[in-house]
């Protein structure tokens, strides 16, 4: 049967080359524009962490559209025109330095990256096949899970041996080597909506059926712009700026080696054997990460939360993308975003204050505590409805 139905087909290569080339420059500037911000711009850190906001808020306001637009305007026109638009907001960092100017740069490069990212998505969603949509969603956001590594690596070690310029460049060629290899996506026997209606109604902005568990990834991405957005913060602080990049390794080679298994699990045995122990080994990561004072636990403890993290977010793709049909398939992909981003937005902004007010450590625990949360809401959608939800 797998071999009946292949996953790992020419397009699906070249959505997921394209894909890494996208959030190898997002993950690649999340990480290094804070530390670009207070050490090279003189900012604070929550005039920092602006740029982080900023950037994702505007990711937030045009996702629920992005879905309505792959209908209007095709998915492989707009994934190219959008990832075209996006390289040339990349290349723009070099030349500009005003801190104003800059967060401009951040919302207005926020629009593309929704748009793109809103597209590989749900163009992965229509090329898998349909009886392995668990593996198939898993093996394309490793794509997502190998720039978490890459970017952040790459990103640290350039600027601190060469200059945030030399970063600029490298992530430029990179992209652009995406969008060149986006062109080459076959997309012509794919269905396309008949008849698209031009107007904006809510159906056009969020699917209904895939609310639920996108409100749930939301809260899950509550907890991971704890690491998403204060890790190098909060490895500079502890001196642990060069175990920093070793982190992401291991939090990206634990989502890959786990990947396969978890794909599987989930369409043979149902996302909750996934899911539950899934959030159990993201809090413990939390929790050790909270409590690291040396590279060991450090490190330890990303890969809890790679195998935590990595599952639930393919998993909350997967039951939002299943939960309604697959016409529906943007729809339920840019529901699933724009929530998930809104989580980081809004946790990054939160989080951000408890650190400024508390500490680096109490943002981890609060982290944590919104996993358990999570938890006890999952559990009791899936003992009430077991086969809709699990």
């Amino acid at each position: 049967m797998e071999q009946q139905n292949p996953i790992f087909t020419k397009r699906f290569i070249s959505l997921f080359l394209t894909n890494i080339s996208v959030f190898f420059v997002f993950y690649g500037l999340i990480t290094t524009l804070p530390l670009y911000a207070m050490g090279t711009l003189g900012r604070s850190d929550d005039e920092s962490g602006l740029l982080i906001t900023v950037f994702l808020l505007s990711a937030i306001v045009v996702r629920p559209f992005s879905g309505k637009l792959l209908d209007m305007y095709g998915k492989k026109r707009m994934l190219v025109s959008s990832i075209i638009l996006y390289v040339a907001c990349t290349v723009l960092y070099i030349f500009i330095k005003p801190f104003a100017i800059l967060l401009a740069l951040r919302f207005f490069q926020g629009i593309w990256f929704s748009i793109v990212t809103t597209a590989t998505g749900s163009l992965a969603a229509d090329i898998v096949p349909k009886n392995r949509t668990g593996a198939g969603i898993g093996y394309f956001m490793m794509s997502t899970n190998l720039a978490v590594v890459i970017g952040p690596f790459v990103g640290l070690l350039v600027i601190q041996y060469a200059s945030f310029n030399a970063l600029i460049s490298i992530l430029t060629v990179i992209v652009l080597l995406g969008a060149v290899i986006a062109l080459t996506i076959n997309t012509d026997d794919l269905p396309k909506p008949e008849n698209v209606d031009r107007s904006f109604k809510f159906n056009d902005l969020f699917e209904k059926k895939a609310l639920p568990m996108a409100f749930l990834a939301s809260l899950i991405a509550f907890s991971y712009a704890s690491v998403l957005s204060f890790l190098s913060l909060y490895a500079e602080q502890k001196d642990l700026l060069e175990a920093a990049s070793y982190f992401y390794v291991v939090f990206a080679a634990t989502m890959l080696i786990t990947r396969p298994f978890t794909g599987k699990i989930y369409d043979t045995k149902g996302a909750k054997y996934v899911v539950l122990p899934s959030f159990v080994l993201f809090c413990a990561g939390l929790v050790m990460l909270a409590a690291a004072n040396g590279a060991g636990l450090f490190l330890f403890s990303a890969i809890f939360i790679g195998i935590g993290y990595g599952t639930l977010t393919t998993s909350f793709q997967s039951l939002c993308v299943q939960s309604t049909t697959h016409q529906r398939s943007g729809y339920a992909t840019s529901t699933y975003f724009t929530l998930f981003d809104l989580g980081i937005a809004i946790g990054s902004y939160i989080l951000g204050l408890i650190a400024v007010g508390l500490s680096y450590e109490m943002v981890y625990y609060i982290a944590a505590a919104m996993l358990v949360v999570v938890f006890v809401i999952y559990s009791v959608l899936v003992m009430r409805k077991p086969r809709a939800q699990a």
